[in-house]
């Protein structure tokens, strides 16, 4: 008779280990040992401290920033370990935390709170902030060995999801020290390794209560509501934002809290640490199992020796959870009112296509990254403001509402120091820049038929060679299709964004869908949307209507980009490497759940700009530019010219009549729009 579940179990959990592994298999001597093998013989000798003098593997050099107290310390790394073994190589970090030993550090990455034992290689050339709150129970370490087996697998196996540090309804208190929630910390970070599951990767970071665990929760987006496992891998987890929520509060079931199911976790992990020398781990956790489950017929193995054979057992009530879900998927069919199934297969063709046309050929990356050379980061007294690019010669093009605050349109003159750097593409990187002697020209407001214009160039003293200004790269608005944007967002470093246009007539669609996706209403992000001073409450959709109805920017490309606050001014790159506008402005806002988002991001486009700069240079006499203009000679420069002059007989321009030049270049410039075209006969029509 065969003996129960159970009782295998007990017999294997009495026995040694040398009775369960199959003969001929050696045991692990080195690397990481495994979970099962830890569960056998106690816990790993190596203490966690010692973790930090093993040998750390080298991988690519970067820069990490940190912040405490407002000041500012770069520190290198060129091997793999932890974000707090790198801190504690700082002289620095060690006096702060040596005055802090009876409070738990909390690293803020992005505004997001990442454990003490991230991995370094997943922050590059990034800022932390580095804070102490009150400790709970003393500080939370990573399970011993976690960080001796992350150094052995390689960062493309990493991925983190973000989670919001409140629960839902029924389950708000999620975090073990609230002090981090206090803190006005409204997300955390969390690492995880690929082919492992959620639930393993939030108890290593070790920061959640252990209702969470003990309890039937789950993880939600926040927008979509759609809910998954803690037993589900994190694969499918990487770069989303998501919320623990409380299914019900029942135990977890089988599938998530059978303590068989933590060690088939945990077993994936080591097994991936040392691919060479983990491979007797994995010949003694599957002899183990065949142990456990009793089967003694066996088949030949690759290297000679038999292995054990595969039996696939039905999970309990399997068939009632598949009906169960079957019956649910159709009401949630029937609750959307889907008139046609085209319409899904439509969407999905759509998705479809977005996701091919991500894609960008070699050569134009290469292009890209050549004239990124020419974007800049724009500084008011050395602090980051907004972004820009070279337009040509010593000018330098961005928003006018960059240095709206410091620039008096009266005198013409800035009120502080600015400064642009070309070069900001790591932190810590040394770079003086370029001061800005004149704003040549500027405008900032509506003209009479309600349009917007914001833009300011830059006339700057470089004495050092400046990269390649990008009017010669200049191109016209493009209908649809892909766009890249170069800038610096958030006050840090250069970032390039492949997005999307959105094409005039769906522009009422993306605004509703986030209409219906925020019933409850949003706080509009822009202060200058509310009419006083007062604090802008949760208001209705109103906010929606409003954008839709939008006229002041109805000239300008609509798209979805990540490169949001501090990016305004960067170029806007369509296929073929032509900039096509000056990335300016969104809509952004806060949901009911504290998240920032953006209903849609526009730039104003280039040939629009570049025509007020001519119009408004012969206004203020500003030969010079004008000269430094003309030199430039770019592909579109006459198309541009025609323009400019049914502009100047359409506003019926006096400064362009009769004006005389001594210079060669200018005087041609005055005589073109000094000529009239000759009337068409009659009898020619």
């Amino acid at each position: 008779m065969e003996p129960s579940q159970d009782q295998h179990l007990k017999t294997t959990n009495n026995e040694q280990m040398d009775k369960v592994i199959k003969p001929g298999v050696k045991p692990e001597t080195s690397g990481c040992t495994p979970p099962l093998a830890q569960s056998q013989l106690g816990p790993a000798p190596v203490p966690h401290d010692s973790l930090l003098k093993q040998e750390e593997e080298p991988h690519e050099t970067h820069s990490i920033k940190w912040c405490w107290d407002k000041k500012g310390t770069s520190i290198t790394c060129n091997k793999a370990r932890t974000v707090e073994s790198l801190l504690k190589r700082s002289s620095q970090f060690r006096e702060i935390a040596n005055k802090n030993k009876n409070k738990e550090l909390v690293i803020v990455r992005d505004g997001k709170a990442i454990s003490s034992h991230f991995p370094c290689s997943l922050i590059k050339d990034e800022q932390l902030t580095i804070k102490y709150v009150k400790a709970v129970d003393g500080p939370k370490q990573p399970p011993s060995g976690s960080d001796r087996c992350q150094r052995k697998r390689p960062s493309c196996e990493l991925v983190m999801f973000h989670l919001l540090t409140r629960g839902d309804t029924n389950v708000v208190r999620i975090m073990r020290n609230p002090a981090i929630r206090n803190d006005q910390i409204d997300e955390m970070t969390v690492y995880a390794y690929r082919g492992e599951k959620a639930k393993h990767a939030l108890k290593r970071d070790g920061r959640l209560l252990d209702i969470v665990f003990t309890k039937n929760c789950a993880l939600s987006t926040p927008i979509t509501e759609v809910t998954t496992e803690m037993s589900n891998l994190v694969d499918d987890l990487d770069g989303k934002t998501l919320k623990i929520t409380l299914l019900d509060k029942s135990s977890p079931p089988d599938s998530q809290s059978s303590s068989l199911d933590d060690a088939d976790t945990t077993q994936n992990e080591p097994q991936r640490c040392d691919s060479e020398g983990s491979r007797d781990a994995l010949q003694q956790s599957t002899a183990a199992e065949s142990v456990n489950v009793n089967t003694p017929k066996q088949k030949a193995g690759l290297d000679g020796q038999k292995a054990p054979e595969i039996i696939f057992r039905e999970i309990a009530n399997s068939k009632k959870m598949l009906s169960y879900l079957s019956s649910q998927f159709t009401d949630l069919v029937k609750g959307k009112k889907v008139s046609r199934l085209s319409r899904i297969q439509n969407l999905y063709r759509v998705e479809y296509g977005k996701n091919a046309e991500t894609c960008r050929e070699v050569k134009t990356m290469k292009t890209l990254m050549e004239l990124s050379n020419s974007v800049c980061q724009v500084r008011v007294n050395d602090r980051a403001n907004g972004s820009g690019f070279l337009l040509f010669d010593k000018f330098v093009l961005t928003n006018g509402h960059v240095l709206k605050n410091i620039y008096n349109e009266r005198t013409r003159q800035l009120t502080e120091k600015v400064t642009v750097h070309f070069s900001f593409e790591s932190l810590g990187q040394e770079d003086s820049g370029a001061l800005v002697e004149q704003v040549a020209g500027f405008e900032h407001g509506h003209d009479v038929s309600g349009h917007q214009h914001d833009w300011a160039l830059l006339r700057i003293s470089a004495h050092q060679n400046l990269p390649e200004g990008l009017l010669t790269h200049f191109g016209f608005l493009p209908q649809s299709g892909g766009i890249c944007i170069i800038g610096h967002p958030g006050e840090g470093v250069k970032k390039i964004d492949p997005c999307f246009i959105i094409p005039t007539e769906n522009f009422n669609q993306v605004v509703e869908r986030h209409r219906l996706e925020n019933p409850e209403g949003v706080l509009p992000h822009n202060p200058d949307y509310s009419e006083n001073s007062a604090p802008i409450q949760l208001i209705t959709p109103r906010y929606f209507e409003d954008v839709k109805n939008d006229q002041e920017n109805r000239r300008a490309l609509n798209y979805n980009t990540c490169l949001t606050f501090g990016s305004s001014g960067s170029p806007v790159f369509d296929d073929h490497c032509n900039v096509v506008a000056m990335h300016s402005g969104g809509y952004p806002y806060r949901n009911a759940r504290g998240e920032c988002r953006s209903v849609i991001e526009f730039g104003y486009p280039l040939s629009v700009i570049v025509e007020d700069i001519i119009i408004q240079m012969v206004e203020r006499r500003r030969d010079d530019v004008l000269k430094k203009y003309l030199a430039c000679g770019y592909k579109h420069q006459q198309q541009m010219m025609a323009n400019v002059k049914k502009l100047v007989e359409s506003r019926n321009l006096y400064s362009f009549r009769n004006v005389t030049a001594n210079d060669k270049s200018l005087k041609a410039f005055f005589e073109f729009f000094s000529q009239r075209e000759d009337p068409v006969p009659m009898d020619t029509i």
